[in-house]
């Protein structure tokens, strides 16, 4: 199993620069960000330096979205960041969540997000596109290389995952809705003549290792939160009764609503919600063993890499954790 750091953007970007050249040194083999224009800072600007202090390092955005961005744009960044770095780069996609909603925008359609990581993986790697109907191609491309990993809950979309992504990313460390999340992604792309393990599989979700798991839960029930925002989509398209989960869906029924200023941090009063054993099943906590065996658990489902989360008061301490006693374990 790989490892990977999620960070956000905030400021300074000397300090993500500095966390993520950390991770490096103790074994994390990628590199996260959030990429949420207004409520953090601009991940590409700060890729190029994360890149610039690591050797080997893979880095991108959990997750960007078809959005904000010229596809053209975006495949540009990522196609300068490989030219300038070698290849380093890895496209975490989805439909848009924070920073399309703080802007006052949807998040966008499986359609659009189909044919988006269509014409960013193309440009990317040096290919023709067709964007606003014209016939496009980034001429000073040369040996590119962008693996398009996308961001599903729905049915529909982890279909889409299975059909045409290079990696799914699943937001949530629940072993449960893990089996029948990446059953559905491998089951779509064997339907489309793809091999069932085409798709590399990465779980993200907030880590704390301690032993005062009261305060480990309060520190990670912004995750339920979050999470909570996508799960209320899906009722909302499908309902309480459709063909997703209810171990991904009771838990949402007492939300209330969802203020962004607060999005992805410890204390989001929007959280309270969140039960005791939602964070005990979404997120790991405990000691070094309990993370060990949860990953192992993951692992036996076909997850190739954890992404970690660190939004809490022991981000240091946690990465320090599993730099000494876990990915070893894993790897």
């Amino acid at each position: 199993m790989d490892f990977g750091l999620v960070l956000q953007t905030d400021p300074p970007a000397s300090g993500v620069v500095s966390a993520m050249r950390e991770a490096e040194n103790l074994g994390f083999r990628y590199g996260w960000t959030f990429d949420s224009h207004v409520l953090w800072q601009e991940p590409f600007v700060i890729y190029s330096q994360i890149l610039a202090s690591t050797s080997a390092l893979v880095v991108g955005p959990m997750v960007t979205n078809p959005g904000t961005r010229d596809w053209s744009v975006t495949a540009s960044l990522f196609a300068t960041l490989n030219d300038m770095f070698g290849n380093r780069t890895i496209c975490g996609i989805g439909r848009g969540d924070s920073s399309r909603r703080v802007i006052g925008q949807q998040s966008a359609s499986l359609a659009t997000l189909a044919e988006a990581m269509r014409v960013i993986k193309d440009l990317a790697e040096g290919r023709e596109a067709t964007l606003h109907g014209t016939v496009v191609q980034i001429p000073w491309v040369r040996d590119g290389k962008l693996e398009i990993w996308m961001a599903a809950y729905g049915p529909k979309a982890l279909a889409l995952a299975g059909e045409q992504a290079d990696g799914f990313i699943l937001q949530t460390a629940d072993p449960d809705i893990a089996r029948w999340t990446i059953g559905a992604v491998r089951d779509a792309a064997r339907a489309a003549g793809r091999p069932a393990d085409a798709v590399t599989i990465c779980v993200a979700a907030p880590a704390y290792v301690g032993t005062d798991l009261a305060h480990q839960r309060d520190q990670l029930r912004w995750f339920g939160g979050m999470v909570g925002n996508h799960v209320a989509d899906l009722v909302r398209r499908y309902g309480i009764d459709g063909p997703v989960p209810t171990a991904l869906t009771d838990y949402i029924s007492g939300r209330q609503g969802y203020d962004y200023s607060h999005h992805g941090r410890s204390g989001n009063p929007d959280t309270e919600f969140v039960p005791d054993d939602i964070v005990d099943r979404f997120c790991l906590t405990g000691p070094p063993s309990a993370h060990v065996d949860r990953l192992r658990e993951l692992a036996g489902l076909g997850v190739d890499q954890f992404a970690v989360y660190l939004m809490h008061d022991q981000p240091e301490a946690t990465m320090a954790a599993y730099g000494a006693d876990i990915i070893a374990a894993l790897s």
